[in-house]
Order: structure tokens, then sequence, then C-alpha cells
């Protein structure tokens, strides 16, 4: 992957941070995408470009906020000539019931969590058809197949992110360029760690009763999904292995939807 240029977003921390590294390791430039604190993200870009000897750099991006996104994709393109790989891993999760459900917090979700996705995509697209190559890998999540009590916006966001990756791999099949998204179970990111305190609160219960009894209650293999497979999933995907592979949604999920 040396001279490609993969922006990850939702990308300092979690399952997004594991795959820019996967991918820098394979020796693909990296923007990082997310929040934090400024110097230790400064430190993370200088640290991975040191380690992998390729260019790191970090765009603040809100991905709710579509000109931001859009200025993100213009400014790594005129900075690397173009993207080649795009993985849109930005989410946010809140739990309540629906008829509780505070509508701010609805509208957060599906536009960090879906329409970012979109917008990236739409801005990336016409670069990577005009280097004639693509992979876009679009993190979405078992919740994109089955759903979940009291995460209505998550779950309708990560349907609707499976329906767009089918829709965006028809439309580029006869290219060299593939999109596909990878659902994965329960991984112990930053974001989990808040719904097993949500959860908590939600059902009354202590965190580790949470952790056994709801959060891997329907993931059959009872472990969290390690963050470096789900990065390496991804990084296989991107490779040339894998350029019959459009329009799929790949479960690493502890065989939760084989229920």
């Amino acid at each position: 992957m040396k001279n490609k240029c993969a922006i990850v977003t939702g990308s300092t921390s979690g399952i997004g941070l594991g795959i820019a590294r996967a991918l820098a390791r394979q020796g693909a430039d990296i923007v990082l995408n997310g929040f934090g604190d400024a110097s230790e993200i400064q430190s993370l870009c200088e640290s991975m470009s040191v380690e992998h000897g390729v260019r790191v750099v970090y765009s603040a991006a809100n991905m709710a906020h579509p000109d931001e996104t859009e200025a993100m994709i213009t400014d790594a393109i005129a900075r690397f000539g173009g993207v080649d790989i795009l993985v849109n891993n930005a989410g946010i999760q809140h739990v309540a019931p629906v008829d509780e459900f505070p509508v701010e917090k609805w509208d957060s979700i599906l536009a960090i969590n879906l329409s970012s996705a979109f917008h990236t995509t739409r801005m990336a697209l016409p670069s990577m058809k005009a280097r004639g190559w693509g992979r876009i890998v679009n993190i979405a999540s078992a919740h994109g197949l089955v759903a979940s009590p009291f995460k209505s916006a998550y779950v309708a966001a990560k349907h609707a992110i499976v329906g767009l990756t089918k829709s965006v791999a028809l439309e580029t099949a006869r290219l060299p360029i593939t999109c596909n998204a990878i659902c994965p179970g329960y991984v112990l990111t930053p974001l989990v760690e808040r719904q097993i305190d949500d959860q908590a609160k939600v059902h009354g219960i202590p965190r580790e009763a949470v952790i056994e009894k709801v959060i891997l209650e329907r993931q059959p293999s009872k472990e969290f999904v390690k963050i470096d497979d789900v990065a390496e999933l991804a990084v296989f995907l991107c490779g040339d292995a894998a350029a019959g592979i459009t329009g799929a949604t790949l479960s690493i999920d502890g065989g939760w939807v084989a229920q």
C-alpha cells in the first residue's frame, strides 16, 4: 500500500486507530480523524510516522458537519494527490427507550454514524475513479444485521450503512473499486465502555453484570472481539486479494448473528 492515501474517520482511539495503525504498517499514508487532546494526537501522528515510515496527518473535522467532512477530503486530495482508501468508522451511541429518545441524540447519531459516510464517499469516489483504484470499508456492526432494544438510532444507522455499502458496490462494480462493510460484535472500545455504563444505569445492575448478562449475552464466544482482528480484516479488504469482494457484509462477532 506504499504511496496510497488512507482516510480513517474516528481514528484517534478504538477500532479506527487500530485500522489506521494496521494500514500504516502496510505502507499507506494516513489521515487520522477524531476528537482528543491536541498534544496527544500530534504525538500519535509523529510516532506512527516514524515507526512505519509513512506520512500521517490529522483532521479535526467534525463528522456531524458536512462542510467539515468535505474539507477533510479536499485537503487530503490536495496533500496526497488523491484518496485511495476510505474507512468510515466514526460513530457515537446513546441508549434510551424509543419513546424517551432525545431528538438531538437521534439527529447526532444519524449524522455521524450514517450521513458522514455518504459525504466522505461521494467526495472520495471521483478521486478513486481518476486514480483507477479504490477501497471503501464501512464499519457497520452486528447491529447492522440484527437489532437490540434501547438503541433505535444506532440500529437504524447501522442497518442503513449496510444498505449504502451495497448500493455503492453496485455502482462501482465495473470499476477496480470495492465497497464492503465489516460488522463487528462487541469490541472493548471507549464507545462500548460508555455503553456498559449506560446499560448499568438503564438496568440498575453492576458493571460486571452488564458485561456478562447484557453486553456479551448474545455473543456466543463470550469474549470481546479484538481490535487487531477487526483491523486485519479491514487490511485484507483493502488488498489485492479481496478485489473480487464487494457489497459484502463480513461479520466478526463471536457467532452473534449466526443464532
